[in-house]
């Protein structure tokens, strides 16, 4: 980000929650703005750019699920950090399949917020405002290139959107290549060795790779499962029985 104070928009609709984020994220030397709703976030989003997102899920009107699909649909690549109910899964897994980053759990210690809000951010460095550019490395497989330096996904010359989540998990399949992955490995390699989260995640994660890179995702030609592993990247040139589809 170079020298720029990264800047965080929090949406949630408990006034003393807003007030503690905004206070505790500020004292960590971050810019913060807060919403109570998704109108007042359409409001700040127009006039200001924004680092990363702090999004509630139960919001009054408009709920986090649907502000996550909104904005991926219009191809906004803002990283997005979701607030869950404590214990869950379904809308932890529901909420990452719209398109969020990652999710924390209600009620969650501000300390643990502020690690994935780092986490998140530095996966998403080279993108930001500022960031310098690094020496670009392509991988290349089918009608597809990526871009591992700048993120930049094409198939055919057109771009793809990708999470940051999604083009980390990319990243850590593409640059194994043949090797067969774990949950673990998987979840070590694209969110860090001090990251905790659902196994669920990543196959999350993959699913949403699937739909958008393999012509029969029921059926995938890159991405391949190792059955009680994993999964594996199979490159152009080997043979897709190199593992078991699923």
């Amino acid at each position: 980000m170079g020298q720029e104070t990264p800047k965080i928009l929090v949406v949630d609709d408990d006034m003393r929650l807003r007030s503690l984020l905004e206070r505790y994220l500020v004292e960590q030397g971050y810019q913060v703005r807060s919403a109570a709703n998704a109108e007042q976030m359409d409001r700040l989003l127009e006039r200001e750019n924004f680092h990363l997102m702090v999004l509630d899920l139960m919001l009054p009107g408009e709920d986090g699920l649907s502000i996550c699909r909104r904005l991926r649909q219009k191809e906004n690549k803002l990283p997005i950090v979701m607030l869950t109910a404590k214990g869950d899964e379904v809308d932890r897994i529901i909420g990452l399949e719209m398109g969020a980053d990652d999710y924390l759990p209600k009620p969650f210690n501000p300390r643990e917020l502020l690690a994935r809000i780092k986490a998140v951010l530095r996966r998403n460095a080279s993108e930001a405002p500022g960031a310098p550019s690094r020496e670009e490395q392509i991988v290349s497989f089918g009608q597809y290139s990526l871009n591992l330096g700048t993120r930049e996904m094409l198939a055919d010359g057109e771009p793809i959107t990708l999470t940051s989540g999604e083009f980390a998990v990319l990243k850590a399949l593409v640059t194994h290549p043949r090797e067969p992955l774990s949950r673990d490995k998987l979840m070590n390699l694209a969110r860090g060795r001090d990251y905790s989260a659902l196994e669920r995640s990543i196959d999350v994660q993959v699913s949403r790779l699937r739909r958008m890179l393999e012509e029969d995702p029921a059926n995938p030609r890159y991405i391949q499962t190792v059955w009680g592993l994993g999964y594996v990247f199979v490159p152009d040139g080997d043979s897709v029985a190199a593992a078991s589809n699923q």
